[in-house]
């Protein structure tokens, strides 16, 4: 292969999973419901106003054509929504396709993905297949991978890719400038300004996600760190990028890592990541947060005399694997008889047909998780729920994010309804995920002022995408049930190495 630096042939390849390993296996279904294009529609896709597609993979590819001439030669993007492990046949079906369609005339590669993907087989599937591309493509030809801030990051994928761009914030607001750099970047490796050497340093400090937050807390401040030292080294750095893992794919790669990527010196870029682990690790005991206790949310809940309030249903996010049909908070506040909430969104598409086939206005007897298999271990705590309702909104779910990390972004989300349940609203939708943005709410002409209490099915997502209305002090994570309750204690991890910290209060690190 020969490196065409006038018109570069850049290969176009993603598979996008965050796996929860206690959640249920991420089937073939799970990807066709969300992303999976290939070739022309895969391009069309990317270059649409408001596109369906991973953020930063958009970005790539506009910036790309922005800065000069090339060849695009989309092959596959997959994405699913987070769930389980994705099934060993799927994922050797995207393997052989992505890797029989790599020819001897491409100039360069994209990997968009994820990076806390886990396969039923594999506990490192991401580093896995840029292993194999490399395997394919020889060492010549450029790889540049980008990454969410909650990848796992394996010795392999640093070892085959020669840039990784992960996110710097959380939530991600960040994705269409983190494309924009891994185009930015590849322009300068193509054009003969870079020859990359990657260096990874990873830490025994595997925290729960409730404690990545970077617009406070350790992690922000060891990014902004990152980011003033590769200012001050004077363009001797092209990336830093740092990794708080993703703590449920439960993986002997959990772990935050710090990668540094140099321009051309694999020495300067080792320093740089030795001296962020370095920091980091001095600060790992700020690496620990509480949740609002269940009982007090009810209380604060109840309070009639305060300001508006936003709870995090932190037990079932779907944004980490959550089934979204948890029902225990939605239960006890009916038992409570608290009023004017909003509560968004329940994932039961049953209940979503059901009011559709109703019309607006009907009155009915509402099922949650009528379906709910208690025995099985993604669903046993998906409690079945029956209570009198109102349908007081339906749409079809065809909308596009306003604020966050769905800004601007094309969502499907099926038949949806707005319930009035003795004073709460709570929405309905067909296909899972998690309520970050106010349109789930808006889509139904609900004002998020007007509501006393908000509550959303979300960890950390929803802080960006409500933040008009909701300063960090009105803010409150409750200790809820689910397969995303970040209480680490309460999880039988198997992979995740023993010794890392908060799990090993003694853990030690150096050099």
């Amino acid at each position: 292969m020969s490196l065409n630096t006038n018109r570069p042939k850049v290969a176009l390849l993603g598979l996008i999973l965050e796996s929860n390993r206690f959640a249920r296996p991420a089937q073939r279904e799970d990807f066709l419901s969300l992303t999976c294009l290939r070739k022309k529609s895969l391009m069309d896709e990317a270059n649409s106003r408001n596109s369906s597609l991973a953020i930063e993979f958009v970005s790539f590819v506009k910036t790309m054509n922005a800065t000069g001439d090339w060849e695009p030669y989309p092959i596959l993007l997959m994405a699913s929504r987070p769930l389980g492990p994705i099934q060993k046949a799927v994922f050797d079906e995207y393997c052989s396709e992505a890797l029989d369609a790599l020819t001897d005339d491409i100039d360069a590669i994209y990997l968009c993905h994820h990076g806390a993907m886990v396969a039923e087989h594999l506990d490192d599937p991401d580093g896995y297949i840029a292993r194999e591309i490399r395997k394919k493509v020889g060492p010549k030809i450029p790889i540049i991978m980008t990454l969410d801030l909650h990848a796992n990051i394996s010795d392999t994928m640093c070892s085959s890719a020669d840039l990784i761009c992960g996110y710097r914030t959380n939530p991600h607001v960040d994705q269409f400038e983190r494309g924009q750099e891994a185009a930015f970047s590849l322009r300068q490796i193509l054009s003969g300004q870079a020859d990359p050497k990657v260096a990874h340093v990873k830490l025994p400090l595997a925290p729960s996600s409730i404690t990545l937050l970077t617009g406070t807390g350790p992690l922000g401040e060891v990014i902004d760190y990152g980011q003033r030292r590769q200012a001050e080294l004077g363009g001797k750095i092209m990336n830093v990028s740092i990794f708080g893992n993703f703590i449920f794919s439960d993986v002997p790669e959990n772990g935050v890592s710090i990668v540094v990527t140099a321009r051309n010196d694999f020495d300067i870029a080792k320093n740089l990541a030795e001296e962020l682990a370095r920091l980091t690790w001095i600060n790992r005991e700020f690496f620990v947060r509480q949740l609002t206790p269940f009982d007090r949310a009810i209380e604060i809940a109840q309070n009639q005399n305060r300001e508006p309030v936003i709870f995090s249903d932190s037990g079932d996010n779907p944004g980490g694997g959550g089934t979204g049909r948890t029902t225990q908070l939605l239960a006890k506040l009916v038992e409570k008889g608290v009023r004017d909430v909003l509560y968004g969104s329940f994932f039961d598409q049953k209940l979503a047909e059901e009011a559709m086939g109703l019309g607006l206005g009907s009155k009915f007897k509402a099922v949650f998780n009528r379906d709910s298999v208690q025995n099985q271990q993604w669903q046993k705590y998906d409690e079945p729920f029956t209570i009198d309702a109102e349908i007081i909104g339906l749409h079809d779910g065809e909308v596009i994010g306003r604020l966050g990390i769905f800004s601007g972004r094309k969502m499907s989300l099926g038949n949806c309804a707005l319930l009035e349940i003795n004073g709460i609203k709570v929405v309905v939708i067909s296909e899972r995920s998690q309520t970050a943005d106010p349109i789930f709410f808006e889509m139904f002409g609900q004002k998020i002022s007007n509501a006393h209490t908000v509550i959303v099915k979300s960890r950390g997502h929803f802080r960006a995408g409500f933040k008009s209305w909701f300063n960090d002090k009105d803010v409150f994570e409750v200790d809820t049930v689910g397969l995303t309750s970040p209480v680490l204690e309460r999880w039988d991890f198997q992979n995740v190495p023993a010794s890392s910290f908060p799990f090993d209060q003694d853990a030690a690190w150096s050099i």
